[in-house]
């Protein structure tokens, strides 16, 4: 993401949850859960049959993961970025270089983890100072939010090298100078100062840079592409504002561009002393491309240079030497470059992407070619292939050579692009992936996705396991619904405060519109959701459980209601500007409390569930997720009290909590432990769906006997992002 991008840059992991990998991923003690101020004692019966199956199933995932993922090792890779003098690679705890025209085996290592005493975890970010003189860099654990910056001067020493100077809790921070180097300290979840730390000969000496009053506001630094300003970038849910730092006199104080005001978002970036800003003031209240002199930012001198056409959207800049690079989405919802001629804005060229292609992740860390963009495409199924766009040449866009088995599996992948009527009429976007024709995915197993909140895009980047399921037959569908930012910023208010009932009437209608267009079937259906994404699943399983038959639930926001009335949590006053404050608004309290997946279950069959939950995520309270557990517990034991003299259609469902201690809410970063967790998963859903897995294929049981099964089986499983830090991703 480059220093303007529409959406904070945020943390990614492969999968979601922390624990040991020695410990078994089913428990055979009788208790529910146990944890610290939590203890249940229901004491539950479960079917072996079902724990063996379960058992077997995640060992002979966990093999073919490990395959998987080994099968797309040789991708492009970016944690590799250049230097002046050196190419950069980042691996795991470690920071390594060579000379540009060395090979691999030149490589040597300038920091790990292990020479700077209390930092641990990996690494997250690295920034290069101008003259490749000093490195800087933060480790984080997955155990902590916060992270801690190690500072390290460079030099020819072919040892691993101690860090000048560590600094505690540190979030973004960029070099404004050799010398200088800016950044914000977290606390709790919650980014409000910038500091300028200045190194001497002398010693080194931290200012207080600028300081944020208004909680619902995050600030975070950045560097514009051509290095010459440094951002103070304060946003919230409803604005957003920019102070500069000119890197030609790093010591004077910050210039802001324009006051905030009610509704207006912007970003900032730099070229020839010209401000280049996206900003939400195009038709619609949509982002288009203005620019300003250097010297008068304020918005009385904005001029638009580019506005996208009826009904597609801008996701993204990014500046060239020349040009502007914008990235945008069309109404069907495909992806779109278009280079935009500084000196004759005028003039734009389209440059159509593959059919495939889901996601744009930009590729500029450390030294920065001004004329070409680097970027990679990929999509849940799709592997990333690297792009070059060069747009003075006379084939501005070009591919790097994949490795040979992209070039087969690509072929075979159907990318599919439907709509779906939602309740009141609005046409809502769904992404399908599938290896058969469409008209052959009646008996074919679903797994929805949805997500629909902050203004944020389904993350739709590679995932090896996803392409595990699509081998399998499998069907993928990506329902963007309104809440999400895939169609702008209109469709995010679409679905947000009072209109958040919006976002659950269209996943309903997304996965009813695949049933009537023949893809699968309910039985055949499972949904995958997580943090936030779980208020739309959980209210769908409130309102039309029939729909679904599995769910799968990653530190799941399920108590909104309870979360929100909160004001000591670290989000809830920053995050009204999305759920609304029902303190304070009787309105908003009736709103929230009408579709709250906590308060609103009732005794009926459920979708079975597999929850995973943290102990100490402190975006999302462990109490919320207890809740929930214990009252779809009781609403599905009074439900089947009540019919035990009449036929019970369908399975009783399961209820799986996978309680994992740990505070982080993204998710394990080491391997064996995320593929682990995948594994798991997989099990469930195919246990779950009654589907028999053999190696690479999977077919359905025969009619299945419509017994009562368990309804909660305790579980204790071993041992990826677009989140903002900010907020319950």
């Amino acid at each position: 993401m480059n220093s303007c991008t529409i959406l904070r840059s945020v943390l990614l992991s492969l999968n979601t949850s922390w624990v040991s990998n020695q410990r078994r991923w089913i428990r055979s003690a009788p208790s529910l859960y146990r944890t610290a101020g939590h203890t249940s004692n229901t004491t539950v019966h479960h079917s072996e049959a079902t724990l063996g199956k379960l058992r077997s199933l995640n060992r002979q995932f966990d093999r073919r993961l490990r395959s998987v993922y080994q099968r797309y090792a040789d991708g492009p890779d970016h944690t590799v970025f250049q230097g002046s003098h050196h190419v950069y690679i980042v691996e795991g705890c470690g920071i390594y270089r060579m000379g540009h025209t060395e090979e691999e085996q030149d490589m040597v290592q300038v920091f790990h983890t292990d020479c700077a005493g209390d930092v641990e975890g990996t690494i997250q970010r690295v920034r290069l100072s101008a003259t490749e003189s000093i490195l800087a860099a933060t480790a984080k654990n997955s155990h902590k939010e916060e992270a801690k910056c190690v500072v390290i001067r460079l030099d020819n020493h072919n040892a691993p090298q101690k860090p000048m100077l560590i600094l505690d809790n540190v979030f973004s921070f960029e070099w404004a100078s050799d010398d200088v180097l800016v950044y914000t300290t977290q606390e709790g979840l919650q980014c409000r100062h910038v500091f300028r730390l200045h190194l001497t000969n002398t010693g080194n000496q931290s200012e207080l840079l600028y300081e944020e009053k208004d909680p619902e506001f995050f600030v975070e630094v950045s560097r514009s592409r051509d290095q010459r300003l440094l951002t103070i970038n304060c946003s919230s849910k409803k604005s957003s504002e920019v102070w500069l730092i000119d890197s030609k006199c790093p010591f004077s104080p910050p210039t802001q561009v324009q006051p905030r005001q009610p509704g207006l978002l912007y970003h900032v970036e730099h070229s020839n002393n010209l401000l280049y800003i996206l900003a939400n003031t195009g038709t619609g209240h949509e982002y288009q491309l203005l620019r300003a002199p250097l010297s008068s930012p304020a918005m009385q001198h904005w001029k638009p240079i580019f506005s996208p056409g009826p009904g597609a959207v801008i996701k993204d800049m990014e500046m060239l030497q020349d040009h502007c690079v914008i990235t945008g989405r069309e109404p069907q919802g495909q992806l779109q470059l278009q280079s935009i001629s500084l000196k004759s804005p005028d003039h734009g060229t389209v440059l159509q992407l593959p059919s495939w292609a889901c996601a744009v992740e930009t590729q500029r860390i450390g030294t920065v070619d001004k004329d070409t963009f680097s970027f990679l495409l990929s999509s849940p199924v799709h592997p990333p292939i690297r792009y070059h766009l060069s747009p003075a040449h006379q084939r501005p866009l070009s591919r790097e050579h994949a490795f040979q088995h992209q070039h087969t599996l690509l072929t075979e992948c159907h990318t599919t692009r439907l709509q779906a009527a939602s309740q009141d009429g609005t046409m809502v976007p769904m992404t399908l992936f599938h290896m058969k024709a469409l008209a052959d995915l009646s008996e074919a197993p679903l797994l929805v996705h949805v997500y629909g909140a902050y203004g944020l895009d389904l993350n739709m980047s590679f995932s090896p396991e996803k392409r595990l399921l699509l081998e399998d037959n499998w069907t993928l569908a990506y329902c963007h619904v309104r809440g999400g930012g895939e169609c702008g910023v209109s469709w995010h208010r679409a679905g947000c405060l009072q209109q958040k009932m919006k976002g659950v009437e269209d996943l309903s209608a997304c996965i009813q519109t695949l049933f009537q267009s023949g893809v699968s079937q309910p039985a055949l259906t499972a949904l995958t959701a997580r943090s936030a994404g779980a208020v739309l699943a959980g209210a769908l399983c409130n309102k039309n459980p029939h729909l679904l038959t599995a769910v799968h639930l990653q530190a799941p926001f399920v108590d909104v209601l309870g979360t929100m009335q909160d004001p000591s949590l670290p989000l809830t006053i920053e995050e009204r500007g999305e759920w609304g404050d029902p303190l304070t608004n009787p309105q908003d309290r009736d709103n929230i409390a009408s579709y709250c997946p906590c308060h609103n279950i009732v005794p009926q069959l459920y979708p079975s569930m597999l929850i995973t939950a943290y102990s100490g995520d402190s975006r999302v309270p462990l109490s919320g997720v207890l809740k929930y557990v214990e009252r779809l517990k009781k609403a599905i034991q009074t439900h089947t009290s009540s019919s035990s003299r009449l036929p019970i259609k369908g399975n009783v469902p399961t209820i799986m909590l996978d309680l994992q201690p740990g505070n982080d809410h993204f998710g394990p970063e080491d391997f064996d432990q995320s593929v682990s967790e995948t594994a798991q998963q997989l099990a469930f859903f195919y246990t779950v769906l009654g589907l028999e897995y053999k190696g690479s294929q999977q077919k359905m049981r025969g009619k299945r006997k419509r017994t009562i099964k368990n309804m909660t089986i305790p579980c204790q499983f071993p041992h990826h992002m677009i989140g903002q830090i900010n907020m319950r991703t």
